[in-house]
């Protein structure tokens, strides 16, 4: 075939195919870049032209995506909040079929900071726990979750968090419910720690989310921060007009 010549459909759906098993049998984990077209199109026993025909189609199907620097990835299995309603990142992950893990980076019982004191309604200095850890889905990292906890630190301090929801051990241990949180969101770029932490070269693009969470009651029960892979979150909401 001409380098000029399109591929046959049948070929590339072909091809597509092959890739698809091979994604569902994880040779290629959520998140991971192929290998280049050469070597795959080998692999495959197609030309490179049928590789990117069939590769473009698994692209419209959201399964890889390209890039122009770096070539093509796996595309991560994406975490989102339905719209309107509050989940637990365990809770998100299971609605989806999804797997979590957690790891603890750090536990400890500290003094709250000014800004700190002032997100959760208590005095400057007050005793808090914050816990560090890292989160995933079917083994990829996809955030770094920081929560500083103003209630039942003594009790918290002593719990496991590995594999844990914060949600339901603020429930069984300290018998607080979640109503509502304020959460803020915006773009950043990764470097250093976080970098590694996620598995990605500096400078890859992430989202930096804010949150202030709230019992039943109104208080203000943890404030912190998740650093989400850009690839492995989206975050929905329902706006309205104030004339509707």
């Amino acid at each position: 075939m001409s380098t000029t010549e399109r591929p046959s459909g049948a070929a590339a759906t072909l091809a597509r195919k092959s890739l698809t098993e091979s994604l569902r049998h994880g040779k290629f984990p959520p998140g991971s870049r192929l290998p280049g077209s050469r070597e795959l199109a080998a692999q495959i026993g197609v030309s490179r032209t049928t590789l990117r025909q069939a590769l473009l189609q698994l692209a419209d199907e959201g399964l890889v995506s390209s890039s122009s620097q770096r070539g093509w990835f796996v595309t991560s299995r994406i975490l989102s909040a339905p719209p309107s309603v509050l989940q637990s990142f365990t809770e998100m992950a299971k609605a989806r079929g999804l797997h979590p893990t957690t790891e603890v980076l750090s536990k400890v019982v500290r003094p709250s900071t000014f800004k700190e004191a002032e997100w959760l309604s208590i005095a400057p200095s007050t005793r808090v726990l914050e816990l560090r850890r890292r989160r995933s889905l079917d083994q990829v990292a996809v955030c770094v979750e920081t929560n500083v906890i103003a209630v039942g630190v003594d009790a918290l301090s002593e719990i496991d968090f590995t594999n844990r929801s914060l949600y339901e051990v603020l429930k069984d241990v300290c018998g607080v419910g979640i109503a509502r949180c304020s959460y803020i969101i915006q773009a950043a770029s990764a470097s250093g720690e976080l970098a590694a932490l996620l598995v990605l070269p500096e400078g890859t693009p992430i989202l930096s989310g804010h949150e202030v969470t709230y019992a039943l009651d109104g208080s203000p029960i943890s404030t912190g921060t998740t650093i989400y892979r850009g690839d492995a979150y989206r975050f929905q909401a329902d706006l309205y007009s104030p004339l509707a």
